[in-house]
């Protein structure tokens, strides 16, 4: 196979298929579509040396945190559907910082992926990132103008069911501990459909307690708003925080969840393990890994139309969140 052959196959120059395949000089992106799609469908392959593995295509993964398991589920689904693809993977974290973001994306774009899956804190931020980007996935943010393909679940929605059936359960005080939401806007839509559900059913909301993601978890105190608000039940953004908010609660001598009912979101081994189950609202992470490098992959090699793929999320009942007789 040649690249003579592959500018055929595309109908375009010897030069613009060695641009595309180097990843060096301008290219439009739909004449970068159409020669990867090109190179696909005649089974073109980098020749050997020169690096040997570094020839492998590659794709840059962007996740808040390695250590979290939610993104560590989704980066063994990515890895597991690129390697079947014959693709690497590089990874960068941005810690939950919205301005190093651009440069954990720069570092990435020096080693020319061929594209890119990014989890960012904010997807509405996406105009610091460089101009000039492979194709783009967004893997848990919502779509935007510039990245119409993602992957995601209803952020808001599971927001709302999880409050339901906290209130299906006669709390009435319900407290919503979060990191903050300008490192993350998942947290964020989940505390809106929370809002929204307590409004629905003629409650006011508290405001939310925002703590740093992540050193904030491990020496939480609950005890100004345990004294100010006096929550029957607490709702954390995530799972790692609702184990947070169990240990703090048990600091402050009270029991999860005869004194304190406590709910989250993510559906990690972690919280299955604990005693009573934890209660929350499973997200399919491993699935989104797998559906977004699939989707990269046809938009990348395949010249597939960008698309919204909106996975479903599910309550775990579990134990943490107990029926209360009256409002105390």
């Amino acid at each position: 196979m040649t690249l003579q052959q592959i500018a055929f196959h595309a109908g375009c120059s010897l030069a613009t298929v060695s641009r595309v395949l180097k990843g060096d000089g301008p290219v439009s992106d739909e004449m970068v579509r159409r020669v990867r799609r090109a190179a696909a469908e005649l089974g073109y392959r980098p020749p050997p040396g020169g690096g040997g593995a570094r020839n492998r295509p590659v794709v840059g993964v962007l996740v808040p945190s390695v250590t979290n398991p939610v993104f560590a589920a989704s980066l063994a689904g990515i890895q597991h559907r690129l390697q079947a693809a014959g693709h690497g993977v590089l990874i960068a974290q941005s810690n939950y910082d919205p301005a190093s973001e651009a440069r954990a994306v720069a570092a990435l774009l020096e080693q020319r992926p061929t594209g890119l899956i990014l989890t960012l804190c904010n997807a509405g931020t996406s105009e610091a990132l460089s101009a000039a980007l492979p194709p783009t996935i967004l893997l848990n943010n919502r779509p935007v103008p510039r990245f119409p393909a993602a992957v995601t679940v209803d952020n808001y929605r599971a927001g709302c069911e999880i409050t339901r059936h906290i209130l299906a359960h006669r709390h009435r005080r319900i407290l919503f501990v979060s990191g903050h939401f300008a490192s993350s806007d998942r947290a964020r839509l989940r505390y809106e459909g929370h809002c929204a559900a307590m409004k629905e059913a003629g409650h006011t909301p508290l405001p939310a307690m925002e703590i740093p993601f992540v050193d904030g978890y491990e020496n939480l105190d609950l005890s100004g708003v345990a004294e100010v608000h006096r929550p029957t039940a607490i709702i954390a953004s995530n799972d790692l925080l609702a184990v947070g908010v169990i240990a703090a609660l048990r600091r402050e001598g009270l029991s999860v969840p005869t004194d304190v009912s406590v709910a989250g979101f993510d559906g990690i081994a972690i919280g299955r393990l604990m005693n009573p189950p934890l209660t929350t609202m499973a997200m399919p992470d491993g699935d989104m890994g797998v559906a977004a490098a699939a989707l990269l992959l046809d938009i990348a090699e395949n010249a597939q139309q960008c698309r919204h793929l909106c996975l479903d999320h599910r309550l775990y009942p579990g134990g943490t969140v107990r029926m209360v007789s009256e409002e105390r």
